[in-house]
């Protein structure tokens, strides 16, 4: 029984799957935000396979088919949006100035550090997306030769990051508005963040969402002047 299991095609959705709901149902019960679904289903996911010696290659042979939902679930970001388009018009200057500070600050830091650490070109381009949604992330290391499977690590944690620690940036720096909790997220940590800002009120969700597809297109452009300075 367990070989048919592992041999099926949908092994991996399912075991990721029931990774992530095991997540949730820790996190609603004990309220952490460390325990972060995302961040819960990794590490189990990752202790299956090393338990049951499954390879990479066989488990994605049917986990494949959930990054398949990747690219129209962010589409459907624009729904919150288009709820709070009024709002978005009111504030667009300040709006539009915050989601290009925050896709500066992403690749000045990122430039900053790898000289500090002595990061290689090609080191330095695989974190270059690291903020930016997986979809276009990978399309851009792979465009600038970085390690494309690293810049979906570095894009993952810094998602994750960003959910798990929000709130507690938030609160340190006073940050109340909704608008700037929304594009802060949505900036600096994609989807992943936008999740959170969508736990906050729905003004932070269609802001976050706003920012995904902006920040985006920004550093595909940013990423590529950048690139050069290293």
């Amino acid at each position: 029984m367990e070989k048919f299991l592992i041999d099926s095609v949908f092994f991996g959705a399912v075991i990721s799957l029931v990774a992530y709901e095991v997540g949730l149902l820790l996190k609603k019960k004990f309220k952490l935000a460390i325990l972060n679904p995302l961040l819960l289903a990794v590490l189990c996911v990752m202790a299956v396979l090393a338990v049951l010696d499954i390879d990479y290659e066989q488990y994605n042979e049917g986990a494949k088919y959930i990054s398949y939902l990747l690219t129209p679930a962010t589409v459907c970001l624009a729904v919150p949006l288009y709820e709070q388009l009024s709002l978005l018009k009111k504030n667009f200057k300040a709006v539009a100035a915050g989601i290009i500070c925050g896709v500066l600050a992403s690749l000045v830091s990122v430039l900053g550090l790898s000289i500090l650490f002595g990061l290689t070109h090609e080191q330095y381009v695989t974190l270059l997306p690291k903020s930016i949604t997986t979809a276009i992330g990978m399309g851009i290391s792979e465009e600038l030769g970085g390690i494309v499977t690293i810049t979906v690590a570095s894009i993952i944690i810094t998602g994750i990051l960003g959910n798990v620690m929000a709130e507690f940036v938030c609160k340190i720096f006073k940050i109340e508005h909704p608008i700037a909790k929304g594009l802060a997220l949505g900036t600096a940590s994609h989807a992943i963040g936008t999740a959170k800002a969508m736990e906050m009120g729905q003004v932070e969700g269609a802001m976050s969402s706003l920012a995904i597809a902006v920040a985006g297109l920004l550093t595909v452009v940013g990423a590529s002047v950048f690139a050069g300075m290293l």
